[in-house]
């Protein structure tokens, strides 16, 4: 189990900023998520080597972006990749970064699932649900920004084929979506832990770029854009678009500098995990009414 948030006692005149965030319930990502964000927020490693290596990240970026110009197609290694995340990970994240990570791939499983399951729609693609850092050398994160693209074809291919649209079905069904902790494996805890998850990811980003043919890393930056795509799918199903004000990357249609992708990944397990903290919360919802409705049709009887 994870540390708690350590939070300073209340000073009105000097309040702790991650103390009000924690408390505060305006956007309804999970508790636990929440707190492993905020970690590592106020963490050395978030405040200090940041900052230093930022300018170091911005360079090789420039460089391997410069290179992609010249050799657009090689190198192309994402099992190697794979393994250079996986180590990089397992030698120096936080506990809470790679729990952040491995939440992401499958809450976005549940969520398409859910479109699937309201859209009456099949627009297959390969579930991911890594509990542990070794499931991630399964070309886990390539094959998550092949699955979003696959999904938005299939789905719309499915539906334009039929001669119809999104629309809420007569019941929501919320099967797809867990209500409560989502269990992991044992998480490295050595020494060298303690890279947050902002900086383990803006470090990986030129990495990507340099693993992967630039149409490949391209295609997975502006994926991350499509978050308020996936989030206008969920509103046309559930008649409902209260989400749309707190999932907000901006739309793929103009696509954002590839500069800027560290900080759009972050943005994106961001709106990943408030869009999945309100499907829980609209689930509670309904089963609650559920309840209302057995138990007076009890008592009726």
């Amino acid at each position: 189990m994870a540390e708690p948030l350590h939070v300073k006692t209340h000073d009105p005149k000097d309040p702790d900023p991650w103390h009000a965030l924690l408390l505060d319930q305006s956007i309804p990502i999970a508790q636990e998520a929440k707190a492993a964000l905020l970690r590592g927020n106020q963490s050395r490693s978030r405040r200090y080597l940041l900052p230093i290596v930022r300018p170091v990240i911005f360079v090789f970026f420039l460089l391997v972006l410069f290179f992609r110009m010249i050799s657009p197609r090689w190198p192309h290694w994402p099992k190697m990749l794979h393994n250079v995340i996986y180590w990089g990970l397992k030698t120096f994240a936080t506990p809470d970064a790679n729990r952040l990570i491995l939440r992401h791939f499958i809450i976005g499983t549940e969520i398409m699932q859910f479109i699937r399951d309201n859209a009456g729609v099949a627009a297959p693609t390969v579930p991911l649900r890594p509990t542990t850092l070794e499931d991630l050398l399964d070309n886990t994160f390539l094959q998550h920004d092949l699955n979003i693209y696959n999904f938005i074809i299939g789905l719309n291919s499915e539906l334009k084929a039929a001669g119809r649209e999104l629309s809420p079905p007569d019941e929501i069904d919320f099967s797809a979506i867990s209500d409560g902790p989502i269990e992991l494996g044992p998480l490295p805890n050595g020494r060298l832990n303690a890279v947050d998850v902002q900086t383990a990811i803006e470090a990986y980003t030129p990495v990507y770029g340099f693993f992967l043919s630039r149409r490949d890393f391209e295609r997975a930056a502006n994926s991350l854009q499509l978050d308020e795509t996936i989030a206008i799918y969920v509103a046309q199903l559930l008649g409902d678009d209260h989400h749309l004000t707190f999932v907000n990357n901006h739309h793929p249609m103009v696509p954002l500098s590839l500069f800027e992708t560290g900080f759009r990944l972050m943005m994106h397990g961001y709106d990943a995990e408030a869009l999945h903290g309100y499907l829980r919360q609209k689930k509670r919802l309904a089963a609650m009414a559920s309840r209302d409705n057995t138990a007076k049709i009890s008592a009726g009887n």
